[in-house]
């Protein structure tokens, strides 16, 4: 395999002008100065307000934490609790190029850097950066690189990557459609994939009923939240679950069809959603189409996501497959 350190360089690039990477992090390009620090490279722009609130938010209590005496296998045990999570590490080949955009302490960056994977974990927020790298230090995982970038502007080489992976980030964004077009630029243009995570407005309905009660007591009594009680005996993730689910300073509510749409206008073909909308499936690829995509279905698998996903934020994942023939970056 070829050195590691240098092939992730590979897959970052100025955020000034899309050029690639020195071995000092200087732009071959426009000649821009960057710096690493701590296993962080810091490829930020300045940004708007919303995007700085975001970032201030953040860097108060960075989501989600890493628990007392954490170790890589305990972290891959509790990461493999979720079968989202085991689909998702079956599906990625074992030689893949990966960005995690939006990956906040890269807890799930460093899960799937396993293999000959090699994985890019990108966020707005230093913080969060300094506890993923400070975590791959203590495991020693040396095929994945955390990057301080913001997607309006990310220090991504497009086309770069096999598998773009979005999971909560964009709906907390000023314009999630505008994002997406921008993320679907840093798949392979010969069919790369892109696994984005959202939440969804129907399933959302549960915790925004909670969070109504919960401002009304003064954040007092907030009832029915799993996740709350699950980390009773963890203040500090605790703190950071209450923050990110109910004092969010930006949050927007996507549909499976809205996402269609998303899809449609930037050249990526529709996979499947997870959990399906397909009622009664149950996927064991990842990666593999859906038997069919009927709207009526969608939608009343989106009803029953109430009570499934509800109770942890109502968080929906859709799978696309960039179409070479419609990538932006496809030769003609």
């Amino acid at each position: 395999m070829e050195d590691a350190a240098a092939a992730l360089r590979a897959l970052l690039a100025c955020p000034a002008c899309g050029g690639a990477l020195a071995a000092d992090w200087s732009c071959r390009g426009c000649g821009a100065r960057h710096v690493e620090r701590d296993g962080v490279v810091d490829l930020r722009r300045p940004a708007d307000a919303s995007t700085q609130a975001v970032r201030d938010f953040y860097e108060k209590a960075p989501f989600p934490g890493y628990p007392p005496r954490d170790s890589l296998d305990g972290l891959r045990a509790r990461a493999e609790r979720s079968p989202f999570a085991r689909l998702l590490d079956r599906a990625v080949p074992g030689d893949a190029r990966i960005v995690e955009v939006g990956c906040g302490t890269g807890q799930m960056s460093l899960y799937l850097a396993r293999a000959d994977r090699l994985v890019v974990g990108a966020d707005l927020t230093r913080a969060s950066l300094d506890l993923g790298a400070a975590a791959a230090r203590r495991f020693g995982s040396r095929n994945v690189l955390f990057v301080e970038t913001d997607l309006h502007a990310p220090g991504l080489a497009e086309g770069a990557f096999d598998v773009v992976v979005c999971l909560g980030v964009l709906h907390h964004t000023p314009d999630p459609r505008a994002a997406f077009a921008r993320l679907a630029r840093l798949a392979r243009p010969d069919g790369g994939l892109i696994v984005l995570g959202l939440y969804n407005a129907v399933a959302r309905l549960p915790l925004r009923l909670r969070r109504t009660i919960a401002r009304l007591t003064g954040f007092r009594w907030i009832p029915f939240d799993p996740v709350l009680r699950a980390r009773a005996a963890e203040p500090d993730r605790h703190a950071a679950w209450l923050r990110d689910q109910y004092r969010h300073p930006e949050e927007h509510r996507h549909t499976h069809g809205e996402v269609l749409k998303w899809f449609a206008e930037n050249g990526v073909d529709y996979v499947r959603a997870y959990p399906s909308t397909v009622i009664g499936d149950e996927p064991e690829d990842l990666f593999e189409p859906a038997a069919d995509n009927w709207s009526p279905e969608a939608w009343l698998s989106q009803v029953g996501w109430m009570k499934t996903l509800g109770p942890e934020g109502g968080l929906f994942v859709m799978v696309g497959r960039v179409s070479p023939a419609e990538h932006p970056l496809a030769p003609t």
